[in-house]
């Protein structure tokens, strides 16, 4: 087994040192990756630093000479990333190990995030008790807080940096005994507001012999739902979902980029995709809602997450971004619409029931959408066990029709 160790040896030699001196009395294999600028390693590296900045286009002398911080760790994270996927692809990484500041958090996840989901990925970093989203991504980076900066060892630093070390060897030296079936593998994603539906659309499509995964719409897991289509990891998408374009565009906390559906409509991957939760915009605690959206229609989910209606022209606007995202589709893709209410708030009698703004969102929609995506309206609120059953069983057909079905 071996570990990679991506960090700067520059300014970390020593607690680099330690962590690989730790590893390797474990008995596993270690690999140091060099991403150090600006003087010359404490100790020697496996992959210098001048091979990773080549490996992110460009030269070690021009990052030192010429370069601002901030170019400098955009090229050292990109060339880390290009070595660790090599590492990996070569059967040379079973884990990857690092330890730093801001910028050395910056290098190595971003090659970290490189790296497909299940490689073990262990930061240790001062940034690491904060907002770490920038660092994690839409992956599984196991992040630990070092406490005390990463410099120089000391009674502290060796404990958080031998604890790191000795969790990366348990992962990567024992498998867990778990029965991985081979099917076909649904992404569905979901929101608090649209349970009933996927609770209903998974139970039929696992009765059929799928395995299927739920991604919470939460801007992270929209991404990470993208990001797993492209694996290949994920063989069929039902986009119940959507919500995470009304954060998009209106500018709420749950975002999860202008790329969101473009994954299945790029790489032809089977979709069938709804409106779920395009009433609402989210934000934070009820005062750290911006200004400029006082006199809306809110909802208090909770204490720490408050729900804003769309409009009826943000409807419209959202309705023409998803058509254009599923008319460029390569493959068989369907768009439901649940005429009766996209959400749990969304039905006659709830806080944010609106007849106007789900008209404009449905409107445009149909007005934009490309001939070859199969349009479906029903006369239903989207929990309704009718309206689930007719998504995943359009799914399913989907899937047969492209021979990624279970077997019978």
């Amino acid at each position: 087994m071996t570990v990679t160790i991506v960090g700067t040896l520059d300014t970390k030699g020593e607690e680099i040192a330690f962590a690989r001196d730790v590893l390797r009395a474990q008995g596993v294999d270690v690999h140091v990756v060099d991403t150090g600028v600006m003087g010359d390693p404490e100790i020697d590296p496996d992959t210098a630093a001048s091979a990773v900045a080549e490996a992110g286009g460009t030269t070690l002398e021009h990052l030192r000479d010429d370069a601002e911080r901030g170019e400098a760790i955009e090229a050292m994270g990109k060339g880390a990333a290009a070595i660790v996927r090599q590492l990996h692809d070569s059967g040379d990484l079973d884990g990857v190990l690092g330890l730093g500041g801001s910028g050395n958090t910056s290098i190595a996840t971003t090659a970290m995030r490189a790296l497909p989901v299940g490689v073990p990925k262990v930061m240790v970093s001062t940034m690491a008790s904060g907002d770490t989203e920038p660092y994690v991504g839409a992956t599984d980076i196991l992040m630990l807080y070092s406490v005390a900066d990463i410099e120089g060892l000391n009674q502290l630093s060796r404990k958080v940096i031998a604890n790191a070390a000795l969790a990366m060897v348990g992962m990567v030296t024992n498998q867990p005994d778990i029965e991985v079936e081979d099917r076909p593998t649904i992404g569905i994603t979901m929101f608090g507001v649209t349970t009933p539906c996927v609770q209903t659309a998974r139970e039929f499509l696992e009765e059929r012999g799928y395995e299927t995964i739920i991604f919470h719409a939460t801007g992270t897991g929209g991404k990470a739902m993208e990001a797993l289509v492209r694996q290949g990891v994920i063989d069929g998408v039902l986009d119940a979902t959507t919500t995470e374009w009304a954060d998009e565009l209106v500018g709420g906390v749950l975002t999860a980029g202008p790329d969101r559906l473009d994954a299945a409509a790029e790489t032809g991957t089977p979709q069938v995709v709804s409106t779920g939760a395009l009433d609402m915009v989210n934000f934070g605690p009820r005062d750290s809602v911006p200004e400029e959206f006082e006199g809306r229609r809110f909802h208090i989910h909770n204490p720490q997450v408050t729900l804003m209606r769309t409009t009826a022209e943000e409807n419209a606007e959202l309705g023409e971004i998803l058509a254009g995202k599923l008319s460029a589709a390569k493959g068989p893709t369907a768009l439901y619409l649940p005429l009766g209410g996209v959400s749990m708030l969304d039905v006659e009698g709830e806080d944010f029931h609106d007849p106007d703004a789900d008209t404009a969102l449905f409107e445009a929609l149909k007005t934009h959408l490309a001939d070859s995506v199969e349009l479906v309206e029903m006369e239903t609120d989207i929990n309704d066990e009718a309206f689930a059953r007719a998504l995943a069983e359009q799914l399913d057909a989907y899937m047969r029709e492209a021979g990624l079905a279970p077997d019978e």
